[in-house]
């Protein structure tokens, strides 16, 4: 998408758009039919995945679809790297040793490069989407233009022209019934579903404001070689670069601000805050910062307080705290009280599922089943632009409206996807990145 802008679709304002994305859900588009998976897969009943990423999570994702209890293969990978792709392979095949007919990726369908996913995805009914995400809005494009049923991780996109592009693409995955489940596992994980409920029901009252936190100690860093070009450098350190991951509070915090809207049943408005590089300075940070601190507003006046940050040595928490007229939910006891301390519900922790399994089980069990069931891919935007305007806020020391990001088409992508291309962010001579400071930095005039 070029820089600045937009299709008329993505003109309308926030709210048009939910209003519109609701009715188009509970209308016209709500009768399953038929997608393609199974009709090219060449065996009855087999549900074929390609996987585009491979790393951990790409890993892991793929082994959890490999595990549910559809006939489901493996028949395709893609990765920027060799070495990547072999170790994932590898892991894979020792994953599902039990069940070895399970992961049939033949050498020839093993594409390495920036273009392989376009042929790992015509391979499958179904494509896992695990790259970084700088890279996840042309693949969830692509794998909805081949016509394939999607799992992909959050976050969805690393600047607002990426939101523009799922949030397109999403209206298409609903046009041709393609489902597509967006990896904010709370989502599928019982406790939270059960605590939503009784939000619904009002056992808390109205809410009143939210907390949420991702405090956690250092991240891996991979060392520099001689043989890396920056493109190269940059992408096997994906997590420092901004067009790439977006910052931790994008990458990670994205769980817990989609569990302010979640709860809340809409998005920010606004977004002020402050961050910055207290203990993470040294050039292998890359341009982002180490801490952030959001102050998320709702149009009802509701403040969400958001705070993430990635300090050694420092108290970690990873928790939601939603307060209302009548009580509070602590998310991570799944517990509500009232304001008097006394337990209005608890969550039996014997019942807890395994989300990251559960949001496989459903997809496959629903593709399997011939149903059109989901269509996260527009709550997964939302979540991701919801962190995205943070990120943006405690860049610049400014307020950051939902509306005007969406609308003003800032891309952080580089001009071409190579090993030899410039990335967009470059180093100077000491080998350090520019990063955003408060007040110097700015979006919007």
């Amino acid at each position: 998408m070029e820089k600045g802008k937009l299709s008329a679709f993505h003109d309308q304002s926030r709210r048009d758009f939910v209003k519109k994305t609701s009715i188009l859900a509970g209308g016209a588009l709500a009768a399953p039919i038929l997608s393609q998976a199974n009709f090219f897969s060449g065996s009855a009943g087999v549900i074929k995945v390609a996987l585009i990423g491979c790393g951990g999570r790409g890993t892991g994702a793929a082994v959890q679809a490999l595990s549910t209890k559809q006939n489901v293969q493996l028949v395709a990978m893609a990765d920027a790297f060799r070495d990547r792709l072999d170790d994932s392979y590898n892991g894979i095949v020792e994953a599902m040793k039990k069940t070895p007919e399970r992961v049939k990726v033949a050498d020839a369908d093993k594409f390495v490069g920036f273009d392989g996913y376009k042929q790992a995805i015509a391979k499958a009914d179904v494509v896992i989407l695990t790259t970084p995400p700088g890279f996840r809005p042309i693949h969830f494009e692509e794998a909805i233009a081949q016509g394939k049923h999607v799992f992909m991780e959050k976050p969805v996109a690393t600047d607002p022209a990426g939101i523009a592009k799922v949030l397109e693409t999403a209206e298409k995955a609903k046009a041709k019934k393609l489902n597509v489940v967006v990896g904010l596992q709370r989502h599928y994980m019982t406790s939270y579903r059960e605590l939503h409920k009784r939000v619904q029901d009002g056992m808390i009252g109205d809410i009143t404001s939210i907390q949420v936190w991702w405090n956690q100690g250092a991240l891996w860093v991979r060392e520099r070689k001689p043989e890396y070009s920056e493109m190269e450098y940059q992408m096997r350190n994906w997590y420092y670069f901004n067009w790439l991951c977006g910052d931790h509070i994008v990458e990670q915090h994205i769980h817990n601000i989609d569990v302010g809207n979640w709860f809340m049943g809409k998005t920010p408005v606004s977004a002020v805050g402050m961050g910055g590089r207290a203990i993470r300075t040294g050039p292998e940070a890359g341009e982002i910062f180490d801490h952030h601190f959001v102050e998320y507003r709702y149009d009802n006046g509701v403040v969400m307080n958001s705070q993430c940050r990635h300090w050694k040595d420092s108290v970690s928490k990873v928790d939601e705290e939603i307060v209302g007229t009548k009580g509070r939910i602590f998310c991570d006891r799944a517990q509500i009280v009232d304001h008097k301390g006394k337990t209005l519900y608890q969550f039996d922790r014997k019942q807890h599922n395994r989300p990251y399994q559960a949001e496989h089980d459903e997809l496959f069990e629903a593709i399997a089943n011939n149903k059109y069931k989901f269509q996260d891919a527009q709550m997964g935007a939302e979540a991701t632009l919801s962190a995205i305007i943070g990120r943006m806020a405690t860049y610049s020391g400014q307020q950051i409206d939902w509306d005007k990001a969406l609308k003003s088409g800032i891309n952080l992508q580089p001009s071409r996807y190579a090993f030899d291309a410039p990335p967009p962010v470059l180093p100077d001579a000491q080998g350090n990145y520019a990063f955003a400071k408060p007040g110097v930095t700015r979006y919007f005039s």
